[in-house]
């Protein structure tokens, strides 16, 4: 009699597992899912970051301005440009640097073809 009893809570004891078991598996996988959905087109998540404007260092429009441009990317995020000509890209390096204007500055990193 003792034996029936131990046998059947042992079962009773393995199929509860395994149901927790998967549960806590189904949980993970979605919650994974969830996390990779929140992430913005792009894969850099700067879509709920507020847009910065960013001095180009060492360009100047045709007019003779400072080229200006937005970007919601964190610092340290490298774009590339064309410069006003058109002929030649040039690299810059967003920064957290605050010029006087209250722009933050883009550092250029090099010239190239």
């Amino acid at each position: 009699m003792l034996n029936d009893v131990i046998t059947g809570s042992i079962a009773e004891l393995l199929g509860g597992l395994s149901v927790v078991v998967t549960l806590g598996l189904a949980a993970r996988t979605r919650s994974r899912r969830v996390g990779r959905r929140g992430v913005a087109p792009g894969g850099d998540g700067s879509a709920g970051r507020p847009a910065r404007t960013y001095t180009l260092i060492g360009t100047r429009a045709p007019d003779g301005h400072a080229i200006q441009i937005a970007s919601g990317r964190t610092a340290g995020t490298v774009i590339t440009r064309p410069d006003p000509t058109g002929r030649r890209l040039q690299r810059f390096e967003l920064t957290d640097a605050v010029l006087s204007d209250g722009t933050y500055a883009a550092e250029p990193l090099d010239w190239y073809r």
